[in-house]
């Protein structure tokens, strides 16, 4: 027999493509088991930051909740600076997407714009009042009780989110003015500011009076005295 036609033969049944595949399916499994350890890691970091503050929170005490070793969170956390830049990120991601779905929800429902931004509060209230289902409560606010704690970079990200929530207001005030000019005369960038104001200030009076409807209240009172400044009534 043609020794060179059996090899052939031979290469041409082997199953190449089977090392490859399995291959790909380990490495997924591997990319998936380490995101799943990051996002548990976030996940109980936040609940502690918003339970305990940042200091308080102890990588020890995270590892033992999670089930990830030592090397697993150094794998994605040089430190816990580290750490606190991506709670952080992850927070600001997660609450502007909660915003956008919230109010391009409002505004399919209605074409005019100060109809649309009530409807949107409305919705927000429904949310505060959902804590912590719907919403966890704010991270960058208990950055910035401890800010001594961070570093620059992380001071300007929380400022730039904040300053995120002036601007998108804002531009609502901006549109809505359009159509229905203000009644009295109203700083937009100190009414839109009243927002972040008012649910950072209804979570501390919320948490020191053990009363989850004071925030969703708050809201509902703005959207009363939005909906005043721009009709009258």
């Amino acid at each position: 027999m043609d020794l060179k036609r059996v090899r052939g033969l031979a290469r041409r049944r082997a199953p190449r493509h089977k090392v490859g595949t399995v291959l790909t399916v380990q490495s997924m499994q591997q990319t998936e088991a380490k995101t799943g350890a990051r996002e548990r890691l976030l996940e109980a970091a936040e609940a502690s930051v918003l339970a305990k503050g940042f200091a308080a929170t102890s990588i020890d005490e995270l590892l033992a909740e999670t089930g990830v070793s030592k090397s697993g969170f150094f794998y994605h956390f040089k430190d816990k600076s580290a750490l606190a830049k991506a709670i952080l990120e992850r927070y600001l991601v997660r609450d502007r997407e909660l915003l956008d779905q919230m109010f391009a929800r409002a505004d399919d429902l209605n074409g005019d714009p100060l109809h649309g931004f009530l409807v949107g509060m409305k919705f927000f209230a429904e949310m505060m009042a959902d804590l912590p289902n719907s919403h966890p409560g704010c991270v960058a606010a208990s950055f910035a009780y401890q800010d001594q704690l961070f570093n620059r970079e992380i001071h300007e990200l929380n400022a730039e989110g904040l300053l995120q929530w002036r601007k998108r207001f804002r531009e609502r005030f901006d549109l809505i003015a359009e159509k229905y000019p203000p009644k009295i005369d109203v700083d937009f960038d100190a009414l839109a500011d009243t927002i972040s104001v008012m649910v950072e200030g209804g979570f501390v009076l919320g948490r020191a009076l053990k009363d989850s409807t004071i925030t969703p209240r708050q809201i509902l009172l703005f959207r009363d005295y939005v909906r005043i400044v721009f009709t009258g009534s």
